[in-house]
């Protein structure tokens, strides 16, 4: 073989070796971490099998299809009020997050908690959020009150979501549950926990939210 087509054989072989190591690079610097903050319903209160049948497993999913490597985390813990999301959040960010969904507030309502406090706390998670990676994608998921509490107290709290969506810049889910709250064949017994066909229909309006940022 002429020593000019030696020189280019050997080329092309060191460059054939080094295509699984660049590419692994390449995937790596490609996957994303999502993380669902959220209470009872994000966690998947009450279902058989949450980490299939949660709303954030199936939007892991819908994101293989997508975005292969990149990794949904539920961050949803029963009972969680927004005063208890910004004090666990810091726990939360020691993981690199690229897109974090704020899905609390359900049970500052249903406790009748000051709509301004639970307006703060939300402030002050997406705040410290942002503090410690300032190119995250923040998507907030709003949350409605049912009349019973009172119309005026549920006014002020559906208000919360979308003010400090659009005061922080970020993408927002008018209503979580939309089709789901109150429905008698999306929830549990309870009324307040979806069952799986009610994440399946969570996952639906959260991805058409989601989608688009992708």
């Amino acid at each position: 073989m002429p020593p000019i087509h030696r020189r280019f054989a050997l080329g092309a072989l060191t460059m054939l070796s080094l295509l699984p190591l660049t590419l692994g690079r390449a995937a790596a610097a490609d996957s994303r971490t999502m993380v669902f903050f959220g209470d009872s319903v994000t966690a998947g209160y009450g279902l058989g099998d949450p980490s299939s049948e949660a709303f954030p497993a199936l939007i892991q999913e819908r994101i293989n299809a997508l975005r292969p490597g990149w990794r949904v985390v539920n961050a949803g813990l029963s009972g969680e009020t927004t005063s208890g999301g910004l004090r666990r959040v810091d726990w939360i960010l020691r993981t690199p997050v690229d897109y974090f969904v704020l899905a609390l507030g359900a049970n500052d309502g249903l406790r009748g908690i000051n709509p301004a406090l639970t307006r703060t706390n939300l402030q002050q998670i997406i705040e410290r959020v942002r503090a410690k990676n300032p190119k995250v994608t923040i998507v907030v998921a709003g949350m409605q009150m049912p009349p019973e509490l009172g119309l005026e107290f549920s006014r002020e709290f559906g208000e919360i979501f979308p003010a400090v969506a659009q005061k922080y810049g970020t993408a927002l889910i008018p209503f979580l549950l939309e089709g789901v709250g109150g429905s008698v064949e999306l929830n549990q017994g309870d009324r307040i926990h979806p069952n799986a066909a009610g994440h399946a229909a969570i996952a639906e309006t959260v991805w058409k939210s989601l989608r688009p940022l992708l």
